[in-house]
């Protein structure tokens, strides 16, 4: 029986789903195979990190651009030395679970925990190899601690790779195979029976909008963006996702119904039915994290980007802009002007689809998957 340990760690949820997908893959088609996903950070300092995610959230959500200078400034600098050290010295807490449970293989999705085991490799204090699974569309520093310890770099694009390249990593280690994903999106559906079940009437223009959850756009930003697509553009469908914030939902369902339009709007808390929900959309409005991201070029969606969090969401919007996959709704942009642009346009749209599915990695899981579990066949 072989382990795989996959470490995560609980700042933004496309690190967990990474993992999780490639959990799934690795038990499903590797039979003699154990296994497990672990936060690194929960299990170091288990009430420090949940303060530590918390602050990160709430500086994130209401004072973006701090977090933006603090982003920046951990790539390099003192605050960058302090995040090394102090990871430094975690990695020999998280070395007792990993001597307890004697993987074969560690897979990291997060650059926290690829810091620690690249370390404890440089230490002698591991053997097995080690794999990190970055989940964005640029590169940070914090993942490329001590690379020569690494043993594999999977990437979204071949941008991060050159830029890899060009500091110095063994081009070798690195593979261009997209961010693992639910293979559910790879699904045929079928859009009469989607349309029917949400109650969207499939010959008119409907906009997916991520609007809600715990960490996602913000009550007041959504409710602004929804009043213009709302108001100013009474034709159009609006599938809008809340997640777990009731606070959105109410709001998005009063203002539907003070404009009478109940039949044009589908409003819905939280649900597992995103790939269905991608399906049957013409366009996706969201914050640009880096698995909703994916989602969207392996469904060929054109996005439009909102609210992105300095730094990495900033990152991934100014590539996806660049590639003429979204459209980047920023602070003073007359969003009623470039939404009627985009939504009048249907060439413009089919042009950002098939830009998607230009950088789509459909089969990342199992490229990342096979690699991984290569090593230790």
């Amino acid at each position: 029986m072989k382990k795989v340990l996959l470490f995560y760690s609980s700042y933004g949820g496309g690190h967990l789903s990474a993992a999780k997908s490639l959990k799934e893959y690795i038990e499903k088609n590797f039979p003699e195979t154990e296994a497990k996903i672990m936060d690194c950070d929960d299990y170091i300092y288990k009430h420090i990190n949940k303060i530590s995610i918390s602050s990160y959230e709430y500086i994130a959500k209401n004072v973006p651009k701090l977090w933006g200078k603090i982003y920046k400034s951990s790539e390099k600098g003192m605050l960058a030395k302090l995040s090394n050290t102090a990871n430094n010295k975690k990695a020999h807490k998280l070395n007792k679970y990993i001597n307890e449970f004697k993987p074969d293989l560690i897979v990291s999705t997060h650059p926290f925990a690829s810091q620690m085991c690249s370390r404890l490799k440089k230490d002698g204090k591991i053997s097995c190899p080690v794999g990190t699974v970055l989940t964005d569309f640029h590169i940070h520093n914090q993942w490329l601690s001590n690379p020569k310890f690494m043993d594999c770099y999977f990437v979204s694009n071949d941008q991060m790779k050159e830029s890899m390249v060009s500091q110095g990593i063994d081009e070798k280690k690195i593979l261009v195979t997209g961010i693992p994903f639910s293979e559910r999106f790879l699904e045929k559906f079928n859009k009469e029976e989607i349309c029917k079940e949400f109650g969207i009437d499939p010959k008119c223009q409907t906009a997916l909008f991520f609007a809600g959850g715990a960490k996602g756009v913000g009550a007041k930003k959504a409710f602004e963006i929804y009043k213009i697509l709302r108001k100013d553009f009474p034709e159009l469908q609006i599938i809008a996702v809340s997640g777990k914030n009731e606070k959105v939902k109410t709001m998005f369902e009063e203002y539907a119904k003070s404009l009478g339009f109940e039949d044009k709007t589908c409003i819905l808390g939280f649900t597992s039915k995103v790939p269905e929900l991608m399906h049957i959309a013409n366009l996706v409005i969201t914050k640009p994290g880096g698995l909703t991201t994916t989602e969207c070029l392996v469904s060929g969606m054109p996005m439009v980007v909102i609210n992105p969090i300095p730094g990495h969401e900033e990152q991934n919007a100014e590539f996806l802009e660049n590639e003429g996959i979204a459209i980047w709704l920023k602070k003073n942009d007359d969003v009623k002007e470039k939404l009627e642009k985009l939504l009048s346009n249907p060439e413009i749209l089919k042009q950002m689809g098939q830009n998607a599915l230009k950088y789509a990695k459909p089969n990342s899981v199992k490229e990342i998957a096979q690699k991984l579990m290569s090593l230790i066949q």
